[in-house]
């Protein structure tokens, strides 16, 4: 009873800040969000610019000891006595004296945790059986609730209150996260901890309820933005091990607005050779530096210097990091509409994406399904029908008969992205393609792999052959695009790709035991070059924990070295 007073409280008091998505397109500053501390304003920008901390997400996730006005008005007092101009010093004793680190959540362990689910007496491997065990072992390090304050506060906190408790990536990511959650989620299922998938989806309705949509993770800051829409997939997931429809029923509404969402918020007409189709991109609307890599954004979007041109830029990374790959040489475009340049040309907005669309695609699909199993068939028909249509438009707009694989779109050149990403496997892996003729689709995605001299790595499949330095590039290999790849292939059933998938599963697997042996951790990306080896690049260093690396794991111990 306490807990939902407080969450009712923290609802009245959110809904008073916090504001989602703007969806209209304004030629204005549009802000992260409206909190004065964590989102926009004089003391975000002071203290991001003075590099207090390495990394710029330290300080937005930082709690106020005190009301947002105290804080305020302390800051303008430090402002008045130093003639605006604050030392570094200075502000590191304000920080200090106004802000503290980590009390946003608890430690949780689940209620449901046990360290000998069903899966390890199928395990037919004596290594990979004690790995599935560390494996397992590791849940209640990455578990989390939020605190009491955070509900009798919310103002103070830049995290977004939810009821239940939950699993996070680990590292500096301590908060609740949308695309990563369905490889957690599919861990945890593995794992027998069906209450705290149930927790967790609870989590996703009361966030979609209460902002229309799915933020990238459960940060006020991230409020501009949503990431890879796979809630509808979770909860299939869910529904294969639970059939439990009562849940289904209380929450489907909510299943149907972040679709929704999506549809009304990202999508757009593509021509292709003379006709048009509905597809989805990426374009959240916010043309501000991100909050939690502030100073990075500053310096990135420096080389413009025209106001309109920095809000594009700033635009374009937000676009960038709702895309989950944040950031890649997918998304960027040099004066020829290639990817030889760098992250000041980031124009994610631009792509049209095969995977994206494939997520939407299955999660018609999905929901057409649930509605089924609620006996609604003009919402079955409604959402089949979207799937139908989506499907064709995929095949039509993005699939290349000469390469033998999906291929991003640019709308702008009205040409493919001929490059090789692991998500142009991804309508294998969501299967959003004709059925019928799965064996040829699996003989020609294997024939192109191949050809692309993807086989000769040991360390997993690569995020790109582009060697950026950003880590959605080469040499990373980063978990959730290894299932893309090796299940998309194996569902097609042809001999080559199941070859190719079996090869490239226990390849991952055995590069992460021989990264677990020897740093005794997960990490978030590997090297595609160098089993075992943890991988680099990007804005922040290698994460540790880590839940997707864990949750994809457990996947392919399942899929290849368990007696079925």
């Amino acid at each position: 009873m306490l807990l939902l007073l407080l969450l009712l409280v923290a609802v009245a008091c959110r809904e008073a800040t916090a504001n989602p998505i703007i969806t209209e397109r304004e030629d204005k500053v549009i802000q992260s969000c409206s909190s004065p501390i964590y989102c926009q304003g004089e003391l975000l920008d002071v203290i991001q610019r003075a590099k207090i901390f390495n990394d710029s997400k330290t300080f937005v996730d930082m709690s106020q000891l005190n009301p947002v006005e105290v804080t305020l008005e302390n800051f303008w007092l430090l402002m008045n006595a130093s003639d605006s101009n604050p030392t570094k010093e200075e502000l590191t004793d304000f920080v200090n004296s106004n802000f503290i680190s980590e009390n946003e959540t608890v430690s949780w362990t689940p209620a449901d945790f046990t360290n000998s689910p069903a899966i390890l007496q199928k395990i037919n491997d004596k290594e990979v059986l004690q790995f599935a065990k560390n494996l397992i072992d590791i849940w209640p390090s990455l578990g989390r609730k939020i605190s009491s304050d955070v509900y009798l506060n919310p103002d103070q906190h830049s995290i977004l209150e939810v009821p239940n408790g939950f699993i996070v990536p680990g590292g500096r990511f301590r908060e609740l996260y949308y695309w990563d959650s369905y490889w957690i989620i599919k861990g945890l299922l593995l794992s027998d901890m069906y209450a705290t998938v149930r927790g967790m989806l609870e989590n996703i309705c009361y966030l979609i309820n209460q902002f229309g949509f799915m933020p990238n993770g459960s940060r006020l800051y991230y409020l501009n933005r949503s990431q890879p829409p796979l809630f509808t997939l979770m909860i299939e997931e869910y529904l294969k091990y639970t059939q439990d429809t009562d849940w289904l029923k209380n929450n489907i509404e909510c299943i149907e607005a972040e679709l929704t969402f999506w549809l009304n918020n990202r999508t757009d007409v593509v021509e292709k050779d003379g006709v048009n189709y509905e597809l989805a991109h990426f374009e959240p609307l916010s043309n501000t530096p991100r909050p939690e890599s502030y100073e990075k954004d500053l310096k990135t979007c420096s080389v413009y210097t025209e106001e309109k041109d920095q809000k594009d830029c700033y635009k374009s990374i937000k676009s960038g990091a709702e895309t989950g790959w944040d950031f890649s040489s997918r998304w960027f475009f040099d004066d020829s509409g290639g990817t030889d340049t760098n992250l000041t040309h980031i124009r994610a907005q631009r792509v049209v994406p095969v995977d994206l669309n494939a997520f939407l695609c299955r999660a018609f699909s999905h929901l057409a399904e649930f509605y089924a199993l609620l006996n609604n068939p003009d919402k079955q028909i409604k959402w089949q029908e979207r799937s139908d249509i989506w499907q064709k438009s995929i095949q039509m707009v993005f699939y290349d008969e000469n390469e033998g694989i999906w291929l991003d779109y640019d709308p702008v050149l009205k040409r493919s992205r001929n490059y090789f990403y692991p998500s142009n496997f991804a309508p294998l892996w969501a299967e959003t393609y004709e059925l019928s003729k799965r064996e040829e689709y699996g003989r020609r995605a294997a024939a192109y792999f191949v050809k692309q001299e993807i086989d000769q790595f040991l360390g997993g499949v690569p995020t790109s052959l582009d060697l950026s330095g950003e880590q959605w590039d080469f040499r990373n290999a980063w978990p959730p695009l290894q299932e893309f790849v090796v299940l998309g292939l194996l569902q097609t059933g042809n001999s080559n790709a199941t070859e190719i998938a079996t090869l490239f599963g226990q390849r991952w697997i055995s590069s992460n035991i021989e990264g677990y042996r020897e740093n005794q951790i997960m990490f978030e990306k590997y090297d595609a070059l160098d089993p075992g080896k943890f991988g680099g690049g990007g804005e922040y260093v290698v994460q540790a924990g880590f839940g997707w690396t864990n949750g994809v794991a457990l996947s392919f111990i399942d899929q290849f070295y368990t007696n079925k």
